[in-house]
């Protein structure tokens, strides 16, 4: 949905000036009263009457940037979790992984002990014990 134009607010401010209630300006620019109370308000507060082109919100996670840079520099194999930990902080661990990115900075962590291999390469290894006639043993362990 797009703003109301700077000339829009304008003539809605300028009837409130005249002495025109909000309702009645509401209803002759056919426009809700809670957003002609919301222009008033800001030009009141604000001094501003152009409509607000863009947010300009600074990630909480900025401040925090170089303490995240030299732990990970530290101690590469951090995770998400320790990574927190150490630097103590209330960010949440989604918030560590999008800063991680914005940073361009990787985590080297590897769950221990799992390896990535096919499932495939597995099955092919896997021995099959068989007995003098030809017979599987059941101890092999394969399934049917």
């Amino acid at each position: 949905m797009k703003a109301y134009s700077r000339e829009f607010r304008r003539d809605v401010l300028a009837a409130c000036d005249a002495g025109e209630g909000t309702q009645a300006v509401a209803l002759r620019f056919r426009c809700s009263e809670s957003w002609v109370r919301r222009v008033k308000q800001e030009r009141r507060e604000q001094g501003k009457i152009a409509p607000s082109t863009t947010r300009r919100r600074t990630p909480r996670w900025l401040a925090e940037a170089d303490r995240i840079g030299e732990c990970l520099r530290k101690r590469p194999d951090l995770t998400l979790c320790e990574l927190k930990q150490e630097l103590g902080t209330a960010l949440s661990i989604y918030t560590l992984c999008r800063a991680l990115k914005r940073l361009r900075l990787t985590l080297k962590k590897s769950t221990p002990g799992v390896r990535a291999r096919s499932s495939r390469r597995r099955a092919a290894t896997r021995r099959v014990e068989t007995s003098a006639d030809g017979a599987r043993s059941s101890a092999a362990g394969v399934s049917r």
